[in-house]
């Protein structure tokens, strides 16, 4: 089912986003923890492509849990390293086993630092993406999207330009980066709106799960602004790792039901692989129904 319908039919949607692990193992880890998670019966689940995994890899992925699982799956597709034909190739294996959900994406550089280079004969943004998916499938496409601004936009209003690119080009929904701060999400919806972007735009949660992850979140890769009293109580915990885990649980769990509340689509979450944290969050939200308090 496409994800534009779900966003039109149901009530709120809730995803789960996973990575292609790198050996069988983890694979076995991976569908062990999609699995767990299948109960809450979420909407879509995806899966990203890694940096130096082929966009097969998650094709395959996204195919085996249609099959085996029953679940609806969107794969992300990135530009970077591929060519125009390297693209089409597999947008028509994904169309021809019957994938209906995309997430177009340019891509990460190869290091935070570094500058993002096109691939000969390749593109260099995801609107050029978007572009060329639309214009040759029919698959529903989706973009993302960042509440406190892109690491590499000049500012907040190039930034929304370039949101609006991509609808422009052909999203039909938007997932933002993860954030802590919900009115980071709520002046952005706001801003969004003002400038003609009218897709659901569906906030991206991730739990702080442990001390260290702090720093990572806040560096250039995420942009992610940690409110103080969040940052002060994980560094109180930070010699208790159950402690921290149950911080950030309960802080996801509120910051979800606000955003609900608030009228956000629903929720993408961010799991790591990973499916404790996320089922309790999800499993209070299911409980609460914070939804039912919107507008």
């Amino acid at each position: 089912m496409r994800i534009d319908r779900m966003l039109r039919e149901r009530g709120p949607v809730f995803s789960f986003e996973f990575f292609p692990p790198h050996t069988d193992e983890g694979e076995e880890n991976l569908f062990r923890a999609i699995t767990e998670l299948r109960e809450l019966e979420p909407s879509f689940v995806s899966v990203t492509q890694r940096r130096g995994s082929t966009r097969v890899r998650t094709l395959e992925l996204v195919v085996r849990i249609r099959r085996e699982l029953g679940l609806e799956p969107m794969a992300h597709f990135t530009c970077a390293d591929a060519t125009v034909d390297e693209l089409h190739g597999v947008l028509g294996r994904l169309r021809d086993e019957g994938i209906d959900n995309v997430l177009a994406l340019r891509g990460d550089p190869p290091s935070a630092d570094g500058a993002f280079v096109a691939a000969a004969g390749g593109l260099s943004h995801s609107s050029e993406l978007l572009a060329l998916i639309t214009a040759n499938y029919d698959f529903c496409v989706g973009g993302a999207c960042y509440p406190e601004s892109h690491s590499e936009s000049v500012s907040p209003d190039d930034d929304l330009r370039q949101t609006k690119l991509k609808v422009d080009s052909g999203a039909c929904f938007l997932i933002t980066q993860l954030f802590f701060d919900n009115r980071a999400y709520f002046d952005f919806v706001a801003r969004a709106r003002r400038a003609g972007i009218d897709v659901p735009i569906i906030p991206g949660i991730m739990p702080i799960t442990r001390a260290t992850q702090v720093d990572r979140f806040e560096s250039k890769m995420f942009g992610a602004h940690i409110p103080e009293p969040l940052c002060e109580a994980v560094q109180r915990r930070k010699e208790e790792p159950e402690a921290v885990m149950q911080l950030g649980v309960a802080w996801s769990t509120l910051q979800c039901a606000e955003l609900l509340a608030g009228g956000a689509p629903g929720v993408h979450f961010y799991t790591l692989n990973r499916s404790p944290a996320t089922r309790a969050i999800l499993s209070a939200l299911q409980a609460a129904q914070p939804w039912e308090r919107a507008g």
